[in-house]
């Protein structure tokens, strides 16, 4: 992208609040951004080739959507933590192995998005965050889910296509959790323990592509009143 199109974007982005600069191949924050105006609410800088994203962003306080999606990065600046304002981070298909424990300062967070990178630990700073409705960590390189998830918050949590061996029950005390998705992992179904079945919110539970057949997850402890949640949901649906 050359200098003419970013100033244009720039330009349009003082008047709406969004600034689009995706697919565009940029490997370094544009230097116009250091000295931009604090207006910014939606940052887009998808599909680009950013190794690091630089602190300067933790100007843009007014910030409520972040998309980083498609780039290179192997970590997230701190300084994102101090963006109270965001409600969605979008961070899929890169090249992260950690999260920043800053995260948990952002109390209006709605949705994350970590699909598809590096990561081997489950983000539990994101634990305690009482308006996180939707977290999505599939495609990475966890191995446990552990006792913190109990104070999740998320209504559906995707953890598919991880090397998840390990489901703390206490995953049954989450108090807003109706979708599980938790396929393609290592986990027996003696993982479902009967707490997790009979005393969870859990209302949706999608556990293909592990190591059990369906008959033996039909056959677990609890999977009759599991089902009664199920039913009475789908029965709301229609």
């Amino acid at each position: 992208m050359g200098n003419k199109q970013i100033k244009q974007h720039l330009e349009t982005a003082q008047k709406t609040g969004i600034l689009k600069i995706s697919l565009q191949r940029l490997q370094d924050f544009p230097p116009q951004l250091k000295t931009y105006p604090n207006v910014l609410k939606t940052l887009d800088l998808s599909e680009n080739r950013f190794e690091r994203i630089p602190d300067d962003i933790a100007r843009f306080t007014l910030l409520k959507h972040i998309n980083l999606s498609g780039n290179k990065l192997t970590e997230l600046p701190d300084v994102l933590g101090e963006l109270q304002k965001l409600e969605v981070l979008l961070v899929m298909d890169n090249f992260l192995t950690r999260i920043p424990k800053t995260l948990s300062n952002l109390k209006h967070l709605k949705q994350v998005n970590l699909s598809n990178n590096q990561i081997v630990e489950f983000p539990i700073m994101l634990c305690g965050l009482k308006q996180l409705d939707v977290l999505d960590i599939s495609r990475n390189k966890i191995t446990s889910v552990p006792a913190e998830v109990r104070n999740l918050h998320v209504i559906e949590l995707n953890v598919n296509q991880n090397q998840i061996s390990k489901l703390s029950e206490e995953i049954a005390d989450a108090p807003r959790l109706k979708t599980l998705r938790i396929e393609e992992n290592c986990l027996q179904a003696s993982a479902f323990t009967p707490r997790i079945l009979k005393e969870s919110k859990i209302s949706s539970l999608c556990v293909d592509g592990n190591l059990f057949n369906s008959k033996q997850f039909t056959d677990l402890d609890g999977y009759d009143t599991y089902m009664e949640r199920y039913t009475a949901v789908k029965k709301k649906m229609f």
